[in-house]
């Protein structure tokens, strides 16, 4: 996703981060319909993130120094790293999303990505539930996003993956930084909009599911009851440069 074209914007929920309200929280109204390409899901509940949230100008969870990153620019521009030395705060920065250690540093999956402490990424639901009494597996769903050496953002998701599995598929896809988002079968989604009508409102009837098996789809950023954080990305009406 080319963030000079796509023009990204963090949707804050009830649960993660809570604090509200917010000025952009689910459903996506008409007007932010009106250039809606894409939306993916944002990370875990804050008080197992890891991280910190700001946003809407106010810091909603402390920053976290070290934190694996996606910082958000005015110009709606998208940057992913480790707090305080890949990214920081500056005057144009209008979200910040954290969640965890990074995933991918300098185009190679990070020491923790590749270690065999795979509940450092997070408490996973069992093979075949997703109840506490049903061990957890390192191989579930997982999502991460990451930044190409060319400043393209990309999103992974899918079922079965490791945590270094995950990093592979970034890295493979050109990513020099990334970090994972939120996990297990219920949380994960990319979804497109691709209105019929020339200049007509993105909308769940007119959405595809980046993988077809993800529980949320095309209707979940719409959904007024869902209390999650998401981002979005809107076509721009001239790029960023």
């Amino acid at each position: 996703m080319d963030t000079h074209l796509l023009s990204a914007l963090l949707y804050s929920g009830s649960k993660s981060p809570g604090g509200g309200p917010y000025l952009y929280t689910a459903p996506v109204e008409p007007t932010q319909a009106a250039s809606l390409v894409a939306a993916f899901n944002g990370g875990f509940l804050m008080d197992t993130a890891g991280g910190g949230y700001f946003t809407e100008g106010r810091v909603i969870v402390p920053l976290v120094a070290g934190a694996a990153s996606l910082v958000i620019h005015a110009n709606g521009t998208v940057d992913i790293g480790a707090w305080g030395s890949d990214v920081s705060m500056a005057s144009d920065v209008v979200g910040v999303r954290q969640n965890l250690k990074p995933l991918v540093e300098g185009g190679e999956p990070t020491a923790q990505a590749a270690s065999t402490d795979w509940l450092s990424w997070g408490n996973t639901c069992g093979a075949t539930s997703c109840v506490h009494s049903v061990p957890s597996v390192e191989q579930q769903w997982r999502s991460g996003v990451g930044i190409t050496a060319d400043g393209a953002l990309v999103y992974a998701t899918g079922p079965l993956l490791t945590p270094l599995q995950l990093a592979q598929l970034l890295v493979r896809a050109g990513v020099v930084r990334g970090m994972e988002l939120d996990i297990n079968p219920y949380w994960t989604f990319l979804v497109t909009y691709s209105p019929v009508d020339p200049g007509g409102l993105a909308a769940p009837g007119n959405g595809t599911r980046l993988v077809a098996s993800t529980v949320q789809g095309p209707e979940t950023p719409f959904d007024p009851t869902w209390a999650r954080d998401f981002i979005t990305l809107s076509a721009r009406t001239a790029s960023a440069g």
